[in-house]
């Protein structure tokens, strides 16, 4: 590595608390010398593995390339979490010339012929390697890693390929940063009371707090941060301003000029076919599922479409609700997507006799988090001591010491709740570094894992505890099961760790976990009022488990559109058109006139710039799965069955990618799910349907 004078070594060298990054001693124009020596670094690591003059073996190649380019994996996590969660105009400069760059350079190491020769002789020769299942599933990564990285390709078009692979990780940086632009240029300014009718005073004091960002002091500000649109369009009695948010909302991406994404859309899907192509795959979906447990576009598009047919029935009998409010309220306008969460919500009160808003002051959120790792104590024996006074990269970032029973230090973890402008929207987990228990050069023995969850809750005034929707609690519970995901992972090679498994098993843990939110036991015990400290009432509890799959049919046409239309993209060969695709398969499917899908493709970013191309499905089949897997705690009578959690533990949580997802699952429960348990979950089917009995 170059020496250390040329950047700042707080970038490499972490010795904050438990190896934690020293964020306060990091500059934003320190990023560009220490990508430039670290990724110098990583290429003569490399050179050094594929110039081997002694015969492959396990050690001499796959672990040298396991814990090669160390210093580059510390520089880009650092830039990485900054450019999700704290970006500004320095950062997005640097983000659009380092995305290529990094493509290029791991490009680079894919096409290494010599490198190639080595993976390839150690696979081919891997009966005889004597090696273990979790090291034949790091040394399969790393040999389909190369083949899809073009290794078997010939020269001119393994340069075709690089060069298209760069291409790509720019659209999908500037896809991102449009749809961040969008978000930051428009907002709804309101001051006058009538404007503000049937607005909460939560909702409202977020309202503030966005205006005065914006320099409307005394004012109150939509934005199109998810924390404040969706309640606005649920809870706003005004009807012009409701279509005024919610077309600006589905707008992002789509605005014409600097910020649209129609063109990058249309370049992306191009560029991916021709992606598949040069690999040998009649389509990017064939490639991007050749390692999952769909493994078809048929299977996906199976589950997608049998769900679909339930959810738009579903759909439909809530629609007629809907309009018989409306005219019920002597209104004669038909339903629009604008109007379904604002009469949703009044007919939620009304059946089950209670609101949003009546709800909200008994999930606070410092509670919630307490919730969070008191499920984690009780499954999984682990707990978060906070540290307070350790600097993180914003202010608002709560830094804390994961424990287990014996007060064994098993991972750190960041949590970064709320929203601000310089944050793209959604809530995720990410790692600045893995679990693993590799010798590193630098002599330490493995490493502890660093795990951060992103959310983008309203922030409360000054003084006042941030209040959460049901929804909101959801979100952090599922990115908190992601994390633990991270934090208990118990694996040799870094390669798999945590959340190092196929797309479609990643959201196993995550929506899992989502399940302990609503066990009795932990409402009653965290679900307190914000002011008298009171425990949800018995009777509002009740009406909360009973409305959980209220307007399942609006929530899983959503994404199922979504999931459908991604599906869609992927499988063509040719988009000339992407918006008029989208239409077509909208059309082809029955979409409601009154929904809208949950991401319409010009700001899609779970698709354009967040790695779940021909992936959105995941979440669904996930759901499959952690149906099932809650099931299988249901059937003990015990949510916190101590043999369940051991056995979730340790062929789940821990095991990483070092395990085939399909034997991890039935390690645990004995047998692959069918959707049945989905289906009852959601609401979108009973049991007596399903097993064709009325008993």
């Amino acid at each position: 590595m170059s020496s250390p004078h040329d950047f700042n070594p707080a970038l490499v060298t972490w010795d904050g608390l438990h190896g934690l990054p020293r964020f306060d001693a990091l500059n934003d124009g320190d990023f560009a010398a220490a990508f430039e020596a670290a990724l110098a670094a990583h290429e003569r690591e490399i050179d050094e593995i594929a110039g081997n003059g002694d015969a492959p073996t396990f050690d001499n190649t796959v672990v040298a390339l396991e814990i090669a380019g160390d210093a580059l994996s510390r520089v880009s996590s650092l830039f990485w979490n900054k450019a999700g969660a704290h970006t500004n105009d320095v950062i997005q400069a640097l983000e659009r010339e380092i995305s290529p760059k990094m493509s290029r350079h791991y490009s680079k190491i894919g096409m290494n012929a010599a490198l190639f020769a080595r993976i390839d002789t150690l696979w081919e020769g891997r009966e005889t390697l004597g090696l273990t299942l979790e090291q034949t599933r790091v040394l399969e990564r790393h040999w389909k890693g190369f083949v899809k990285s073009g290794a078997k390709l010939e020269k001119a078009e393994q340069e075709k390929l690089a060069a298209i692979n760069e291409k790509l990780a720019g659209l999908g940086t500037q896809f991102g940063q449009n749809v961040l632009a969008d978000e930051k240029a428009w907002a709804l300014v309101l001051s006058d009371s009538a404007e503000l009718e049937g607005l909460p005073e939560f909702l409202r004091d977020a309202m503030a707090a966005a205006a005065r960002e914006r320099g409307e002091e005394g004012k109150y500000a939509v934005t199109l941060s998810r924390s404040i649109i969706e309640p606005f369009l649920t809870f706003s009695e005004r009807r012009d301003l409701r279509e005024q948010a919610f077309k600006a909302w589905v707008a992002r991406g789509e605005n014409e000029g600097e910020t649209d994404n129609r063109a990058v859309i249309r370049e992306t899907l191009a560029l991916r076919h021709q992606v598949a192509t040069l690999l040998g795959y009649g389509n990017f979906a064939e490639l991007k599922l050749d390692n999952t447990m769909a493994k078809t576009a048929d299977a996906v598009n199976g589950l997608l479409r049998a769900v679909w047919a339930r959810a738009v029935k579903r759909a439909g009998e809530e629609e007629i609700d809907i309009a018989a409010l409306i005219a019920e309220e002597g209104r004669n306008h038909e339903v629009m997507p604008w109007d379904w969460r604002h009469y949703a919500e009044k007919i939620r009160a009304r059946k089950f006799d209670f609101s949003e808003t009546e709800l909200k002051p008994y999930l606070q959120l410092e509670k919630i988090i307490e919730a969070c790792f008191d499920v984690a104590g009780r499954l999984f024996g682990v707990r978060a001591v906070e540290k307070k006074g350790v600097a993180a990269y914003h202010p608002d970032v709560r830094v804390f010491e994961i424990r287990d029973r014996e007060d064994k230090l098993v991972a750190l973890f960041l949590g970064d709740y709320f929203a601000r402008s310089s944050k793209r929207s959604g809530a995720w987990m990410s790692s600045l570094q893995s679990q693993h228990r590799l010798e590193l050069k630098n002599g330490r023995h493995g490493e502890l894992p660093i795990i951060y969850n992103v959310c983008n809750f309203a922030k409360p005034a000054e003084g006042k505890p941030a209040l959460l929707s049901l929804d909101d609690a959801r979100t952090l519970f599922h990115e908190f099961g992601h994390a633990l995901h991270g934090m208990l992972s118990n694996v040799t090679y870094p390669s798999v760790a945590g959340t190092g498994v196929s797309r479609d098993f990643v959201e196993l843990p995550s929506q899992l976990y989502e399940h302990w939110l609503t066990v009795p036991d932990i409402l009653k015990r965290y679900a307190v009022h914000v002011e008298t400290g009171e425990p949800m009432p018995q009777a509002l509890l009740d009406k909360v488990l009973a409305a959980r799959t209220f307007n399942a049919g609006f929530n899983t046409v959503e994404f199922t559109s979504s999931a459908l239309v991604d599906m869609a993209f992927h499988t063509r060969t040719a988009v000339e058109d992407p918006m008029a695709v989208q239409a077509e398969v909208l059309a082809e499917i029955g979409m409601p006139k009154s929904i809208v899908m949950r991401h319409a493709t010009p700001h899609f970013q779970h698709i354009f710039s967040g790695g779940y191309s021909a992936g959105y499905y995941s979440y669904m089949w996930s759901e499959v799965l952690d149906a099932d897997a809650f099931a299988a705690f249901e059937e003990t009578g015990d949510a916190f069955n101590g043999e369940m959690a051991r056995k979730l533990k340790d062929n789940i949580y821990s095991v990483g990618g070092s395990v085939d997802p399909e034997d991890a699952y039935k390690a645990f429960r004995g047998k692959l799910p069918s959707p049945d348990a989905m289906l009852v979950k959601k609401g979108l089917s009973t049991f007596e349907e399903l097993t064709g009995s009325d008993a």
